[in-house]
């Protein structure tokens, strides 16, 4: 994808969408985030929360707001670590619902989007 991508600026993926818009992606998004101990969000929110809610009503959400285009994912924060060499690591924390929706940004290559299945 990424080749063709640089080589074709016109080219749109469109099959990608629907398949990051699916229930069984977010889920399996949600599921990775969760096995990886993923920390609260910079929202604030925790697996703990979003599981009382219910994950299924959570990624329901999510995938409305993706179909709907009304989604944007929340900007990170940065959080700087320091390492053992006296350098400082900045590394991004993101909000416990741009980790469980698959993916980071909005992407240009996608184009305008599909209604999903």
């Amino acid at each position: 994808m990424y080749i063709k991508a640089k080589s074709d600026k016109t080219w749109r993926f469109w099959g990608l969408y629907v398949h990051v818009c699916k229930k069984e992606t977010l889920q399996a998004a949600y599921e990775m985030a969760k096995r990886n101990n993923g920390a609260p969000g910079i929202d604030g929110v925790t697996f703990e929360a979003i599981e009382e809610r219910g994950v299924g009503t959570f990624l329901q959400e999510v995938r409305d707001e993706l179909v709907s285009g009304t989604y944007r994912p929340t900007r990170n924060r940065r959080k700087e670590i320091p390492k053992e060499s006296g350098k400082v690591a900045s590394l991004p924390a993101t909000a416990s619902r741009s980790k469980g929706d698959g993916r980071r940004t909005e992407s240009p290559a996608i184009g305008r989007r599909p209604t999903p299945e």
